[in-house]
């Protein structure tokens, strides 16, 4: 299959019409309708249905597969073109919202020490962007943060082969209300949570806790931002509860199962210089 026509495929099926799609793409719309019926035609089955504009059952299925493969080809394009001169002392760092704790912070402020001429951008974004981004090349190094077991790795993703090296970890705790009932607990069991309310945030996401824990954890709202003091307001207001690092919130230590917050830095393949040097300094 043609990539370029995938991309077409791609873009006309999240956006729902033609026009736009021929629009984002810089395409005539008439362009975009026989590049949807040549990728059809070489498939031998219909993809899109016209009125509304949405993938048939054979679309949804492509789509799935669409995505990640053209996430890998932009992935191994800006993998080749690492081989090409980066620019000496200008760098762009991804990290997710929580990932730049204390400790990451001050070391990072040595690294910068060590070397006086480096001029990085850090540009805050969700788990799954910041591996978009470090794959593809719009950063140079990435950190990420998530809940785990301890010592274990985050889940991985699919957008290209990244070295991925744990940073640290530290206790979690859960964010309540100052009134709630359970706020003097020394600590408390993910399993007697089960049917509290909770927040749905990037931070904390509650699939992620049925995955550790089993089902349950209703969402009482759904907070699809990455500011943390906004998180802490909702929950001191009643709207749910989160899990924080110790690091960032009061709250209660998770005494069962045992979990982590745990921060890991990703790159693609680094050149010697600042930006292998930055990545060493981190680690």
């Amino acid at each position: 299959m043609d990539p370029h026509l995938l991309r077409t495929f791609v873009t006309v099926a999240r956006t729902g019409s033609f026009s736009t799609a021929a629009q984002r793409l810089g395409y005539t719309q008439s362009a975009v309708s026989q590049q949807i019926a040549a990728l059809e035609s070489d498939l031998g089955l219909p993809l899109l249905h016209r009125r509304p504009v949405t993938p048939t059952e054979a679309g949804a299925r492509l789509l799935d597969h669409a995505e990640p493969l053209l996430l890998r080809l932009r992935a191994a394009r800006a993998d080749v073109l690492r081989t090409a001169a980066m620019p000496a002392h200008r760098l762009t760092l991804a990290a997710t919202p929580l990932a730049l704790n204390p400790r990451l912070a001050h070391r990072l402020a040595r690294a910068r020490a060590a070397q006086p001429r480096l001029q990085i951008t850090i540009r805050t974004c969700a788990r799954d962007e910041v591996m978009r981004q470090v794959a593809v090349g719009e950063a140079t190094i990435g950190l990420a943060d998530g809940i785990a077991a301890p010592n274990d790795p985050l889940p991985p993703h699919d957008a290209a082969p990244l070295t991925t090296t744990g940073l640290c970890q530290e206790d979690l705790v859960v964010a309540l209300p100052p009134d709630h009932p359970l706020a003097g607990r020394p600590g408390l069991r993910l399993a007697d949570l089960v049917d509290a309310r909770w927040l749905q945030t990037t931070l904390c996401p509650v699939r992620r806790l049925r995955h550790l824990a089993g089902d349950g954890f209703p969402v009482a709202l759904d907070y699809t931002g990455d500011d943390v003091h906004t998180v802490l307001n909702l929950v001191a207001a009643g709207h749910g509860l989160t899990l924080l690092p110790a690091s960032v919130g009061r709250g209660v230590p998770l005494s069962h199962p045992r979990l982590v917050h745990r921060v890991e830095l990703l790159h693609a393949t680094l050149p010697d210089g600042p930006a292998a040097r930055l990545a060493a300094d981190l680690s």
